[in-house]
């Protein structure tokens, strides 16, 4: 097939890339409040979904080797930030690349703030809120109670790491999560965008990183399921229930793995590609 004038069906390459994720930023800094929220409140959720269909691939791996189930969680997973990048909507860990358009001089330092600060609370308002209606709907009770403990073993774990570690697992994470975006920025299909986010949001569930809107949905769950006592003393004895508090969310992993992940995704992705590809370009602060 011959490509028709003006149109290009490969590829973009990497400068290409750049150039297009600079576009993109000044775009997501510009957006008017509202749909900012509205766009944050929808990704929180999306990240949520791709949480519930995770668990529901741990609860179901029975007796499959540790990896082979993390695996499995990390394929799943994906659906998130599918339907964030393919979807349409505004992902605070994915928008720390907005610092390559801040870099240039394109957008300034409370516009990019901004940004961050309004993306982050609809995503915490998405994700917690559909961890509360997957609690209510009774989904921690399938397979005998499976799906429960699942969540409760996955958060506990998150609630045990220190601070250092979660910051550095922060970084981990984020640094798959911005390049796997990144490489979306060369797609120019819808399925290129799919295949493109798959192998690196895998890799970092798989490997056990920190993603603090994941954890906005992982964590919250399992708190509502410790709410009802009977599940608890019944069917997760044993799997400390009671450690799950607001307070040691926020304090001791959403608040180290959103430093990681701001590091991670702005520093060791975004930064770094700017400074490759579009440093010579001079800056112009607006």
């Amino acid at each position: 097939m011959t490509d028709l004038p003006g149109e290009r069906f490969d590829a973009l390459l990497p400068a290409e890339m750049a150039r297009r994720a600079e576009e993109v930023g000044v775009q997501k800094a510009s957006m008017d409040g509202a749909t900012t929220f509205a766009l944050a409140v929808l990704a929180g959720a999306f990240m949520a979904l791709g949480g519930v269909f995770a668990t529901t691939a741990l609860a179901g791996a029975g007796a499959a080797p540790g990896g082979v189930a993390r695996v499995l969680a990390g394929l799943t997973f994906s659906l998130g930030l599918i339907l964030v990048v393919v979807g349409g909507a505004e992902l605070f860990t994915g928008n720390n690349l907005i610092a390559m358009a801040w870099a240039s001089g394109r957008i300034s330092t409370g516009a990019l703030a901004r940004n961050w600060g309004i993306v982050f609370a609809g995503n915490f308002l998405g994700a917690t809120a559909t961890a509360f209606v997957v609690f209510l709907g009774g989904s921690y009770r399938f397979g005998g109670g499976a799906f429960g403990i699942a969540a409760l073993d996955v958060a506990r774990a998150k609630l045990e790491l220190g601070f250092g570690q979660a910051v550095a697992l922060g970084v981990l994470c984020n640094a798959l999560v911005c390049l796997a975006v990144w490489l979306a920025f060369s797609a120019r299909t819808t399925a290129d965008r799919i295949l493109a986010v798959v192998p690196p949001i895998s890799a970092f569930v798989a490997a056990g990183f920190e993603h603090s809107i994941a954890n906005m949905y992982f964590i919250p769950f399992a708190i509502f399921i410790a709410l009802d006592q009977e599940f608890v003393a019944t069917l997760a004895a044993g799997h400390h229930a009671q450690t799950l508090t607001w307070a040691g969310f926020l304090l001791r992993n959403l608040l180290p793995v959103t430093i990681g992940n701001v590091i991670g995704g702005t520093l060791l992705v975004g930064l770094m590609y700017w400074f490759v590809y579009l440093r010579r370009r001079g800056t112009r602060r607006r």
